[in-house]
């Protein structure tokens, strides 16, 4: 145990100082780099003039160099120090390249201060210039180091860690380091971090063939809406941007949104595909408003959209299970089982089958929601393999049939159809229920 314990703080060590020596070689450079360009420019709005210098507001801005060294020191296993190491690597490298791809400088200057802050302004312009603007470093760094603390303190001390870290981040601007566009871009690289090194892998989306062609087509979307920002300056449309990219790498990879087991996503998930959570949000409610959100298919079995809250009180569910990748459901006290499907992608054979079983399983203990964004696909296709499954339909036809009797508006593509019937061969022929 000792010799473990002294492995991991060599370990520590050796991350410690790896990541420090990095991080002022390569932010210096970019530093001297930039400084050697002519007409670098500055992005800023007309308001920030009014945004005041609070000199001793350095002393935050200072502290989040004693909370970099403290986390690498604080974490207590070898994958809490690997995740949060690759994090902050991650953003390192992230920052660095956009200093140099994309320079900014600050624009205001600062006037001459006195004083013990003056002295900290001082030790600070000793090897930072007004370079190294957007994305944030500063806040990026701040987002992933507030993840990671949140989940050591509890009670009041958590509630002064969040009041500490909100006068960091504000501490950006009263401190004339940064403008205000190099905040949010940090919050969402920072966010970024999180979301590719997670603290634990949630259950893995399976890959289909029509995934790449789902990628294409976000990665398209992604590309037409950086170039409303270029040649617009909709700077705001930034975020569907990267949005939109990640979603495209999610089809590309099946890497999926990280829902979590509960049905609801972590926080950096959620800042970070916010915009596209919100379109496909109104898409389920917009196609669905001429529709029962839910339909009673058989036995206390209903399909339906995702629902929320207050549909879930109002319902009575005793049980849910959910198909649904992209959005979260409300809260709900039951029994649940999520089988995350990106949306237009069908079933797997294996989730057809997972999905029999828990709809089996669940119906038994009462009023059960089988749903999706609308309730008109995947959900449809887990409730037509329980009724193959428990042989309350005989062939798929019939299965097909039956739910489109009671929820009319279901689809099951012809790749699905195929799917579920080479699936239900297996069945027939005992290899099934193996």
């Amino acid at each position: 145990m000792l010799k473990v314990f002294n492995r991991l703080n060599f370990y520590k060590c050796i991350w410690l100082v790896g990541l420090s020596v990095f991080f002022f070689t390569s932010y210096n450079f970019a530093n001297w780099f930039t400084s050697q360009r002519e007409g670098v420019p500055s992005l800023f709005f007309s308001w920030e003039r009014n945004i005041p210098l609070w000199p001793w507001t350095i002393v935050p801005y200072w502290s989040i160099d004693l909370m970099y060294g403290f986390a690498i020191l604080l974490t207590s296993s070898w994958q809490s120090l690997k995740t949060l190491g690759l994090r902050l690597l991650t953003a390192q490298v992230i920052c660095i390249i956009c200093f140099l791809l994309f320079p900014l400088k600050f624009y205001f200057d600062r006037p001459a201060l006195d004083g013990f802050f003056g002295l900290m302004f001082d030790i600070l312009m000793g090897f930072d210039k007004p370079f190294n603007q957007a994305p944030s470093l500063h806040i990026t760094l701040l987002v992933i180091l507030w993840q990671f603390y949140a989940n050591y303190f509890r009670g009041l001390s958590r509630y002064l860690l969040h009041i500490w870290c909100l006068l960091i981040g504000l501490s950006v601007l009263t401190t004339w380091q940064h403008h205000f566009f190099d905040i949010p871009t940090g919050l969402w690289v920072g966010c970024f971090c999180i979301w590719l090194w997670p603290d634990k892998r949630e259950k893995q989306i399976k890959h289909r063939p029509s995934s790449y062609c789902w990628a294409l087509i976000y990665f398209g979307l992604s590309l037409l809406s950086l170039a409303v920002v270029v040649y617009y300056s909709v700077w705001a449309l930034l975020w569907l941007t990267g949005a939109l990219l990640l979603v495209a790498a999610n089809y590309l990879f099946s890497s999926g949104f990280q829902k979590q087991q509960n049905g609801h996503f972590k926080l950096p998930v959620i800042l970070l595909f916010f915009p596209y959570f919100i379109i496909m949000w109104l898409n389920s409610r917009i196609w669905t408003i001429r529709h029962q959100t839910d339909d009673l298919i058989v036995d206390e079995v209903y399909l339906g959209r995702i629902p929320s809250s207050q549909s879930l009180k109002q319902n009575h569910y005793n049980s849910v299970v959910d198909l649904c990748a992209e959005l979260p459901i409300g809260h709900f006290k039951g029994a649940y089982t999520l089988i995350p499907v990106l949306d237009m992608t069908p079933l797997s054979q294996e989730e057809c089958q997972q999905a029999a079983k828990t709809i089996e399983l669940y119906h038994q203990q009462g009023k059960l929601l089988v749903c999706c964004a609308l309730g008109y696909s995947r959900s449809a296709t887990a409730v037509i393999a329980w009724l193959l499954w428990t042989k309350r339909a005989n062939n798929l036809q019939e299965a097909i049939n039956k739910v489109k009797a009671c929820r009319n508006s279901i689809v099951i593509s012809n790749q699905q159809q195929l799917i579920l019937s080479n699936w239900f061969s297996t069945i027939k022929e005992g290899i099934g229920r193996c």
